[in-house]
């Protein structure tokens, strides 16, 4: 499982495949531990004959991204099945269409850690690396886990926007970036973070919030417009985080 979806380009950059291989072993946390292997033994039946991940899920994406998606945590039967953040559930669907039509992504879907999907200027990560017991990881949970996104945020050195999806994600960036007091969570809200980067919150692409029409599609594309324009130095964020 590389980090970098592009072929294989910078696969082996010995940070990053340093800091997967310790995250794919990590048990530091027990009930989720307990969930996701639970999870992997049970299956769905309508994945029955597949073999689940069941470990911590990897981050993915292009290593020289200036943009990095942060979510919550892999979904049960999706990441923990897969082995990819944002493959093979609704929310990854949802996500990673988005992702085709701002053109960070070379294929509208993400079905398995090998249909091809290529990511360009764009990495995904999560709050938590193991799914939860319904989809709600513990603060403390966060907390342990916050070591990878920490690292993360370090060694992807050309960052210049971070999406937060959700509250959650939300929160744990701005622990782990330091930023007190900590702001309100908020769909388009734009903050600023340490070493010259922002953050901006997207409601998450949850069936709890496609289903009620809470974000809708055109939504999430405005929003990853405005990142691509941030990133471009087309639009000032600090005048975004200023209306």
């Amino acid at each position: 499982m590389s980090y970098d979806s592009r072929l294989g380009r910078d696969s082996q950059d010995p940070a990053f495949k340093a800091l997967h291989d310790e995250l794919v072993v990590c048990r530091a946390c027990p009930r989720l531990v307990a969930w996701r292997e639970e999870v992997a033994l049970r299956k769905r039946a309508s994945f029955a004959g597949e073999q689940y991940w069941g470990k911590p899920v990897p981050s993915f994406g292009d290593i020289q991204a200036r943009v990095v998606i942060v979510g919550l945590a892999p979904a049960a039967h999706g990441g923990n099945r897969t082995g990819r953040m944002f493959t093979g559930d609704r929310s990854g669907d949802w996500l990673i269409r988005a992702m085709w039509r701002a053109g960070w992504a070379n294929q509208p879907y993400s079905i398995s850690k090998d249909d091809g999907l290529v990511l360009e200027d764009v990495f995904v990560t999560a709050s938590v690396h193991c799914a939860p017991p319904a989809n709600k990881p513990t603060p403390q949970e966060r907390d342990r886990c916050s070591y990878f996104l920490k690292r993360e945020l370090l060694l992807l050195d050309k960052i210049k926007v971070v999406i937060a999806l959700g509250n959650f994600a939300f929160d744990a960036v701005c622990r782990v970036e330091g930023v007190v007091p900590r702001p309100k969570f908020s769909h388009g809200k734009w903050i600023e973070l340490p070493r010259q980067r922002w953050m901006v919150g997207s409601y998450h692409p949850s069936q709890q919030n496609t289903f009620t029409g809470r974000l809708t599609e055109e939504m999430l594309d405005a929003l990853f417009a405005q990142v691509i324009s941030v990133v471009n130095g087309h639009i000032d964020p600090a005048v975004l985080a200023s209306r």
